[in-house]
Order: C-alpha cells, then sequence, then structure tokens
C-alpha cells in the first residue's frame, strides 16, 4: 500500500473534476431540459463502455504549502467509447463550466480528441454546446502583465480538414453555439440540433444586436427552423437529446470506421426478390399529378433502412442511405411535390455535399431519376442556379464510387443529362414510364415552332398537331430501338435488379480503399 495516498488523491480529484461547474450551475443547465455533458455521452455510447482521458485537466489553485485549495475542471470531456460495439473517440463541451467557451478546455483536449480519432482511424463525435473563444474578450484584460493583442487562430485545424477525408465525423449542436464552437458542427460529414434547445450561429444575439444594431432572440437568429429548415447549414434536427443520440447511432451504422474500410452489411432481413405490386400504379398517367418519392424507396431498398438526411434543405432532392440485400448505399430521387422535383441551387448543392460524402466513404450511389431538369424564372437566375446545378454535373463525373440509375419518369435538358456519367458504363434500367428529351414537348414546341403556331390559321390546333407528331416519335420503344434505353424493367424488378448490382459494386469498390483524390468539404 505504499502509494495509496496518491491513489487517494487521484480520486478525491476526480471527485472535483465530476462536479463540473458546481451545484448551482448543474442545477441550472438541467433545467433547462438539459443533460450534462457526461450524462450525454453515457446515453449516447453503448452502456459502460467509455473510457475518460484527461479528466484530471483542470484550474488549481494551492496554499504556501501546495496544498489544493481549489479546483475548476477542464469544460471538455473526450475519450472513448463504443457504438453498436464499434470503437468511436466522442468529446463533449461542459456547459456548466465557462459556458462551454473553448479557451475553458485547457491543454488542448479537443484537438487531442480530433488528433484520435484521425490517428486512431476511427469515427469521431462532436457534442458541441460552447462559443469560440468564449472569454477571451474578458481574458484579454491584464493581470500583472500587459497581454497584447490577441490574434486569432483554429488550433488542430488541420487535423479536422485532414480527418474529412478519412474517417466519419458527426457534429452535434447541443445549446447555443457560436464562432469556433459552430464551425465545430458543421466541419463534419453529417451534423444535427435540436427543435428549441439549440442554436447555431456566427456571432450570437448580443454581439448582432451591437454590431448589426437590432435586437433578436437567439432562436430567430440560428434556431432549427432557420438552419435545419432553411439554410442547410445543419443536416438533421431531432425532438429531444435523446433522440438526436439514437440518430447518430443509425447515422454511423451505415458508415466504416474509415476510408480503409467497406461500410459495414449486416444479415440482410429482407428478400432480395421481393416485389412491390404497388409500384405498377407509381407513376401516374396523368403527366401533371405527383405521387410518393419516399414510398418507391421504401419499396426498393431493404424494408426500415432508409434514414434520410437533409430531408428541409433542398426539398426537390431527397437524399438517404439506405440498404440493398444488408449492404449500404447512398440513395438520390426527385420528389415531385417540391418544383416538380427540378433541381434548384439549394438542391444543387445538397447533391454535391451528398455525393462527395458517398465518394469519401465508398458508398455505393443508387440514383432514382424524375428529373424535369433546373428550375426556372428570375429567383432561380437570382440564386445562381445554373452555376450550382453545374457543380452538381462535375460531382456526378468525378464520383468514382460505383452508380447505377433508374430512369422512372422524366429526364429532361441538362440536369436530366446529369443523371450519370454518360461517358462511362452509366449502368442504367428504365421503366415504362419513362418521358425524355432536351425540353419538356408543351414549351419545347412554342420554343422551336412559335412562328409557325402563330402563323397558321389555328394556333392552337397546330400546336396540338406538332406534340402529337412529336410525341409519337419519341416513343419508349423508339428509344429503346435506338439502345439509348439500355434495358426496360418491369417496375416490380427494380429490388432485384438493385440486389444484383449492390454485390458488383461492392466487390468492385473494395479494390479501391483509402481516401479518394479530392478531401471532402463541409
Amino acid at each position: 500500500m505504499v502509494w495509496q495516498p496518491e491513489l487517494d488523491e487521484l480520486e478525491r480529484r476526480k471527485q472535483l473534476a465530476y462536479q463540473m461547474g458546481g451545484e448551482e450551475s448543474v442545477a441550472r443547465h438541467r433545467s433547462a431540459g438539459k443533460y450534462t455533458v457526461r450524462e450525454r455521452i453515457g446515453r449516447l455510447l453503448d452502456p459502460g463502455s467509455f473510457h475518460e482521458r484527461g479528466v484530471l485537466a483542470g484550474r488549481a489553485e494551492y496554499d504556501e504549502s501546495g496544498n489544493l485549495n481549489a479546483f475548476r475542471p477542464s469544460n471538455f470531456v473526450m475519450g472513448m467509447g463504443k457504438i453498436n460495439g464499434r470503437p468511436v473517440v466522442v468529446g463533449g463541451d461542459d456547459f456548466t463550466v465557462r459556458g462551454g467557451a473553448a479557451d475553458g478546455a485547457v491543454g488542448g483536449k479537443a484537438g487531442q480528441a480530433e488528433r484520435m480519432a484521425r490517428e486512431l482511424r476511427m469515427p469521431i463525435v462532436r457534442l458541441v454546446d460552447g462559443t469560440g473563444g468564449g472569454g477571451s474578450v474578458r481574458s484579454s484584460q491584464p493581470s500583472g502583465g500587459g497581454r497584447g493583442m490577441y490574434i486569432p487562430g483554429n488550433p488542430a485545424w488541420d487535423t479536422i480538414v485532414d480527418a474529412m477525408s478519412e474517417v466519419p465525423v458527426v457534429g452535434a449542436a447541443m445549446g447555443s453555439v457560436a464562432g469556433i464552437g459552430a464551425a465545430r458542427v458543421v466541419a463534419s460529414h453529417w451534423s444535427i440540433m435540436m427543435k428549441e434547445t439549440s442554436q447555431v450561429f456566427v456571432a450570437g444575439p448580443p454581439v448582432v444586436e451591437r454590431g448589426m444594431g437590432y435586437p433578436i432572440a437567439k432562436e430567430d437568429l440560428g434556431g432549427a427552423d432557420i438552419h435545419a429548415h432553411g439554410s442547410g447549414v445543419v443536416d438533421n434536427e431531432a425532438d429531444t437529446e435523446d433522440d438526436c443520440f439514437q440518430q447518430i447511432r443509425r447515422w454511423l451504422s451505415y458508415l466504416p470506421q474509415n476510408v480503409w474500410e467497406m461500410p459495414p452489411a449486416i444479415a440482410p432481413t429482407d428478400d432480395p426478390r421481393r416485389r412491390d405490386e404497388w409500384l405498377l400504379s407509381a407513376v401516374p398517367r396523368e403527366r401533371t399529378k405527383v405521387y410518393d418519392c419516399r414510398r418507391i424507396l421504401r419499396a426498393v431498398m431493404d424494408l426500415d433502412s432508409v434514414f434520410e438526411v437533409g430531408r428541409y434543405y433542398g426539398r426537390s432532392l431527397v437524399t438517404a442511405l439506405a440498404r440493398l440485400d444488408g449492404k449500404p448505399v447512398g440513395v438520390m430521387i426527385n420528389d415531385p411535390y417540391h418544383f416538380g422535383g427540378g433541381l434548384t441551387a439549394d438542391a444543387s448543392h445538397k447533391g454535391v455535399r451528398f455525393i462527395d460524402f458517398c465518394d469519401t466513404f465508398h458508398l455505393p450511389i443508387v440514383n432514382l431519376v424524375d428529373q424535369p431538369g433546373f428550375v426556372i424564372g428570375v429567383e432561380a437566375e437570382k440564386q445562381g442556379t445554373i452555376r450550382a446545378g453545374a457543380r452538381f454535373l462535375f460531382a456526378v463525373y468525378q464520383v468514382t464510387t460505383p452508380w447505377v440509375t433508374v430512369i422512372y419518369r422524366r429526364a429532361y435538358g441538362v440536369a436530366g443529362a446529369g443523371h450519370g456519367r454518360t461517358q462511362s458504363l452509366n449502368l442504367r434500367y428504365v421503366w415504362p414510364s419513362l418521358d425524355a428529351g432536351s425540353l419538356p414537348i408543351e414549351g419545347g414546341v412554342m420554343a422551336a415552332y412559335r412562328r409557325e403556331i402563330e402563323a397558321a390559321p389555328d394556333p392552337d390546333a397546330r400546336r396540338r398537331e406538332l406534340e402529337d407528331q412529336l410525341n409519337r416519335n419519341r416513343s419508349i420503344w423508339r428509344t429503346a430501338e435506338n439502345f439509348n434505353a439500355e434495358e426496360i424493367i418491369d417496375p416490380r424488378d427494380t429490388r432485384a435488379v438493385l440486389t444484383d448490382w449492390v454485390h458488383l459494386a461492392y466487390d468492385l469498390e473494395k479494390t479501391r480503399l483509402g481516401p479518394k483524390s479530392r478531401g471532402m468539404r463541409p
């Protein structure tokens, strides 16, 4: 028992650290409906799996004899644990100590967590609940000697950038986060925030009021309605913190530990040959009628496997993770309830990021196409739709992960041509409901034959005559005869076709493991 006094002192200091910001601060934090940082980590990870590092880091005060008088722990808690049995790094801000401000973390603990994740090649989950420099303005006051001006820097940012090309990164906004805290949330492959209890901003309401000249509530400045539904700054929203943790666990279940591994397959629980009879009537014959595109996803993917990403941003394009015969894939499908499924600037940005994400982690991509083209009009032009759309086309042509296309309705114009890499194999299948071309017939006839139609004795009759003639010429059977529709399939066979393909895709992609030539950007 020679070292028992030191072990007793170790335990005493741990207990001081576990008190966090003190009883009053902890009670105030919980009264806002929030868990403390260690409670969050415990609810996120597999029970009993968390191994904390740096628990003794903090600011200590000693008396003249060297005895510990007071201790304020670091406001950043980090370590390793497991999610669904797989190791992860997790780090979280403790809002009860200095409001989670970055300058209260002590000793670069957040940077250490980032380096651990990258060097050990495992995912990292950031539970962000703090500001940027936080107390940097206050701490710039001289104490003894002058400090001079503070020049901002982002420690470990190079590691954060490199990690985006190597390991899955989750950013979760657990409270009001600003500055570097907000950047830590969005510098991720997938981000999430809570309704009402979390906000994300470049700078919070006090700074906005002082700098911009008007008061504003924090929810109106950076709440979920702003960022999960509008700006796309955050991908998903959660109703509660427990909902947030469940979504994080599910999102990670589709991802490999790192880019040197393939995504984890699970034992299939769904018949790969399952045929959903509803698919025969999924697409209405009336070209102006809409339908439920998410039901098509559920019909062709493994049962209960679809996990949507960014549902409320760029809503004309649905992006999701799913499984085919137990193997994770990325999926895109157009939603006709929003701009008829046409590509907006926001939908293009969303698609670029999703494609790059899938490419980074070797997730094969299934593209289900009902694309009427880029959205047009004055607002579309103001939003720079064509530039954003061109970036989307570049992403499609630069992706190297296996890609398959199912065109089940429209494929029009430049956007429709971007359904896959048409200069390569571009494996694609077509439903009998195909409706494709450079322009929809209705608008294209007026663009190409305006003078002839206007000069006719009965312009409407002449327009309808030209439309009927062109519709006969663009028959799907003529498209197949010209080998422009390589294979027309029964819609009910779509799942079987895709499950056959996914095994070939995995066999191919596992020969190309490692980082891609282009680093992933947030």
